[in-house]
């Protein structure tokens, strides 16, 4: 299969060491074995702090997003370190490197691309773009809930949705440079249009990669009418 992967910039610098890299990378090396990889790094922490300090400069939202956005190709150079021979050793800046640079035939990572795409949106551009069969965004909490479950002890997780509910449940939500949602609603636009099999799960376990792509029960599907 084809597949793109969205790693959240706060699982792989959630303690600012090497740790998660290298086990992201043996687990990327293992599965390219058998899939063509696309993996889209997002800005985490580091980007978050550095947006914090233009943002006080009065830099407007879009050279916010153009400073998180270099964060995130910095991640995305660190995860290239970890996996070495087996992923092409460039960042793609824009859709057209990445479809470029996979003819190597090696794992493709990159971040962000331009102001207002966040890196949930790139991951589900870039999977349209490329044709995949399948999106896997790893994030922070284990999938879709109810309500913010780091907040609410009554939060239910959604183990299925369809893009049309999940477009109304973000409705609204604040979309600043460096804010934190459970999803962006670009990415959710372009998972309808598609028809992208989609899988959100929580990526502080790697493991749970292998698991998504094998189609076990875990996270939330986002599924199409």
């Amino acid at each position: 299969m084809k597949i793109v992967v969205a790693i959240g910039g706060s699982i792989l610098l959630k303690d600012y060491d090497s740790t998660r890299f290298k086990q992201y990378s043996e687990i990327l090396k293992e599965l390219t074995e058998e899939h063509e990889l696309f993996i889209v790094v997002g800005g985490g922490k580091p980007a978050r702090e550095y947006i914090s300090v233009v943002r006080d400069f009065g830099a407007g939202e879009a050279q916010c997003d153009d400073i998180g956005i270099e964060v995130t190709r910095i991640n995305a150079k660190l995860l290239l370190s970890a996996l070495g021979d087996v992923a092409y050793q460039r960042v793609p800046h824009n859709f057209q490197e990445a479809l470029e640079f996979a003819s190597s035939g090696k794992i493709i990572v990159m971040g962000g691309t331009e102001p207002a795409h966040s890196t949930d949106a790139v991951s589900a551009i870039l999977a349209e773009y490329v044709h995949a069969d399948k999106l896997i965004n790893l994030t922070s909490v284990d999938g879709m809930y109810t309500k913010d479950p780091n907040k609410y002890d009554d939060a239910e997780l959604v183990s299925e949705i369809t893009a049309t509910d999940l477009l109304d449940f973000l409705n609204g939500k604040d979309m600043k440079a460096g804010t934190y949602e459970f999803f962006d609603t670009t990415a959710v636009q372009m998972i309808k249009r598609s028809n992208l099999e989609t899988v959100i799960a929580n990526g502080n376990e790697p493991e749970n990669l292998i698991k998504a792509i094998n189609g076990e029960d875990i996270g939330t599907k986002v599924i199409n009418e």
